[in-house]
């Protein structure tokens, strides 16, 4: 099936990891696809990848998400080679590992300008240039729901970035852009496995509860097409069930 046939996304964070499995995921069925990345030739390879795994076309662009001016840029790269946009997957993500007692401001702002104001600014940018109406999905974190020590101002920026998809899931509505975010539990991916906390046992992991990166990829897929066209605002939590049981 090419659900996306006709269709052109943008992903952040794409090089690897979930974006790298979305960006495929897209492409497979159908999507032109921007790898929107810090590392350039990473975001080339992947690009390469994303076109074997069948896009009609891919491209990477440099972007810092923190950085509104290079959000810019991207959008209108992507729209320069596709022509339009359709679907934008916000998930470039950092995480710090630092005792609330030991952060700094810097520590806090350095996590909001990527986990937060990053999905903002492209947010804002699909607002101001998604002439046709679209999607957008928003990557958060189980975080934002239960967390765990050492990782406060990425609970709280994930936390905050479901707040936004509710508040722009409602101004979308008139221009035809719906807005969902995605809350991803133990993903297999470098990032769980070098957290601190798993490393030293303060957070135990059920291998039967860690997901693949593409698990989370398809169910980005189903929020970014029609099959999804009465789901707006939500907040999907795809964790294996781990949440629920206590």
């Amino acid at each position: 099936m090419r659900r996306f046939e006709g269709k052109s996304a943008i992903v952040t964070g794409a090089a690897s990891g979930i974006g790298l499995a979305t960006a495929m995921r897209l492409g497979s069925e159908g999507a032109r696809v921007l790898i929107a990345d810090l590392d350039l030739d990473k975001g080339n390879a992947a690009a390469d990848e994303v076109r074997r795994a069948g896009a009609p076309d891919a491209m990477a662009a440099v972007c810092n998400v923190a950085e509104e001016a290079a959000v810019e840029r991207a959008v209108d790269a992507a729209i320069d080679r596709f022509g339009k946009i359709d679907i934008v997957v916000n998930n470039a993500g950092l995480m710090v590992f630092k005792p609330i007692a030991e952060q700094t401001g810097d520590d806090w702002l350095k996590i909001l300008n990527v986990d937060l104001l990053g999905a903002f600014y492209f947010i804002k940018q699909a607002f101001l240039k998604m002439k046709n109406g679209g999607v957008i999905v928003n990557v958060s974190s189980v975080h934002a729901v239960e967390t765990t020590p050492l990782v406060a101002s990425y609970a709280a920026a994930k936390s905050a970035l479901v707040s936004l998809t509710r508040s722009a899931s409602l101004e979308g509505k008139s221009i035809g852009i719906r807005v969902n975010a995605i809350l991803p539990g133990a993903v297999d991916t470098p990032m769980l496995w070098e957290n601190p906390n798993i490393k030293s046992g303060v957070e135990t992991i059920n291998l039967t509860d860690v997901g693949k990166p593409e698990d989370i990829a398809a169910a980005i897929a189903y929020l970014a097409s029609d099959d999804a066209k009465f789901v707006d605002g939500a907040a999907m939590r795809v964790d294996g069930g781990r949440l629920s049981r206590l």
